[in-house]
């Protein structure tokens, strides 16, 4: 009897360590907003990309990316989540919105890219672009993308370019480089919902600011200069 007893009382004291485990396990998308925020204040900051700096000080929004993979073997994929925030008139930064970016090629590399993606929005005309449909990088319309740093190398002046959209990326893996050229961006309509509430869409959290959510607050600062 006494071991059967202690057999539930263990059995009881395991199934309440696992529902706090469950209650204060960060859901997916607050561990994507803190791997943003990780992400942004290591790129921005790096003195490797003094030109991710200098957009910045233009960007209308940017997206940020912790994590696109990029695997071939003739048939490659790409993806990756990430966060989109805007900033207003007054310089101060929107909540974010979620977003999916993939691609697929046919190519005869083989091997996986890691990379850290920041993609810099510096006209109206480029967010406008992104939160009015699906949007293809490199391929709708006049949005072009910008110079691509890998591996903390600077990625070169944006000065004078005339593109809509710069990208940035840290990149680790056995390709040189990084092109996001075809790659769909996509919104997350259900994870926006998850993070902020029942009718949460882009244009409702990055233009008209109806939604916030306190727990992305240190992403907030850390697209703040320093």
């Amino acid at each position: 009897m006494v071991r059967s007893f202690l057999g539930k009382a263990t059995a009881l004291a395991l199934a309440f360590v696992a529902i706090g485990g469950t209650a204060n396990a960060a859901s997916p998308q607050q561990e994507l907003v803190e791997k943003a925020a990780l992400t942004a204040d290591k790129m921005i900051n790096d003195p490797g990309l003094p030109s991710l700096r200098a957009t910045m000080k233009q960007a209308k929004a940017v997206l940020i990316v912790p994590s696109l993979i990029k695997g071939s073997f003739i048939l490659g994929a790409e993806g990756g989540s990430g966060v989109l925030l805007a900033r207003n008139a007054q310089g101060t930064w929107s909540d974010p919105a979620f977003y999916t970016l993939g691609a697929g090629s046919i190519g005869l590399q083989a091997g996986v890219q890691d990379s850290e993606v920041i993609l810099v929005i510096v006209t109206q005309k480029g967010l406008n672009a992104i939160l009015d449909k699906p949007f293809k990088l490199g391929a709708d319309g006049s949005v072009a993308v910008g110079p691509i740093g890998g591996a903390g190398v600077s990625a070169g002046t944006t000065a004078g370019l005339g593109a809509d959209i710069y990208s940035f990326a840290s990149t680790r893996g056995v390709f040189a480089g990084l092109s996001l050229d075809g790659t769909a961006l996509v919104k997350r309509d259900e994870w926006n919902a998850a993070y902020y509430g029942k009718g949460a869409t882009p244009k409702g959290i990055l233009i008209e600011r109806r939604f916030s959510n306190q727990a992305a607050d240190k992403l907030r600062r850390a697209l703040m200069p320093k």
